[in-house]
């Protein structure tokens, strides 16, 4: 199935402008509904950009609708992203863009350090020279360095940092173990947890409320007292 351009930065926006469950957003943008509940509660690892995917063509409003009055139903995008054909040489990187490069360096060397220094610079367009300096934090700006997710920063695409990651786990030997269907088990429960929380808030809010309409409660006067 076909998946927005921006993925996280879609489901951000369609978390923060529609009625969407987190399992229809989920579905839509291709990923895990933790994903989804973790840029919901404003947990994730990166501040992101909402991306209205009305405005990129990527679904119409009538789907939106559809989805918004049945929780059961799933969107289906209008169309699949552009193909990117990548040439032969070094990336290119809009000026405008090339400050923003030592921060995706350091996201991709904070959350994947099994990516090689190699396939960072075909994927930022950078010098390994500047990546080693981040990564041993002797950049000459290493203090003005925040790690920024380069997909959101518009320096590479969700589907080439992923073919990447794919392909250093495998290199890495740990493949299986992102893949372990124990795992199943563990993101169901969190799932299962989140949702006891967001019930237990809601009844306690409610009780409070309750309290707060009746009343404050008069003590108790023993009758027997002289």
């Amino acid at each position: 199935m076909a998946q927005p351009l921006m993925p996280h930065a879609t489901a951000s926006w369609l978390v923060d402008n529609t009625s969407l469950s987190f399992e229809q957003i989920a579905d839509f943008c291709g990923l895990h509904i933790l994903e989804v509940q973790a840029i919901a509660d404003d947990t994730a690892a990166t501040k992101l950009t909402g991306r209205d995917p009305v405005r990129a063509h990527e679904v119409t409003q009538e789907e939106i609708d559809k989805a918004q009055a049945s929780p059961a139903y799933r969107m289906k995008m209008t169309k699949g992203p552009d193909q990117v054909r990548r040439t032969k040489g070094p990336r290119y990187t809009p000026v405008s863009k090339r400050q923003d490069k030592p921060d995706g360096i350091a996201w991709i060397i904070r959350n994947h350090p099994e990516i090689s220094d190699g396939a960072i610079s075909n994927l930022i367009g950078t010098t390994r020279t500047t990546i080693a300096a981040i990564r041993d934090r002797s950049h000459w700006n290493i203090g003005n360095i925040t790690p920024k997710d380069p997909v959101t920063l518009g320096l590479t695409t969700q589907r080439e940092l992923d073919a990447a990651v794919a392909k250093a786990a495998k290199a890495a030997g740990i493949e299986q173990q992102a893949n372990d269907p124990r795992l199943d088990g563990d993101r169901e429960a969190l799932i299962a947890s989140l949702r006891a929380e967001r019930e237990q808030a809601a009844r306690d809010a409610e009780a409070a409320e309750a309290g707060e309409l009746r009343g404050p409660v008069s003590p108790f006067e023993d009758p027997f007292r002289r």
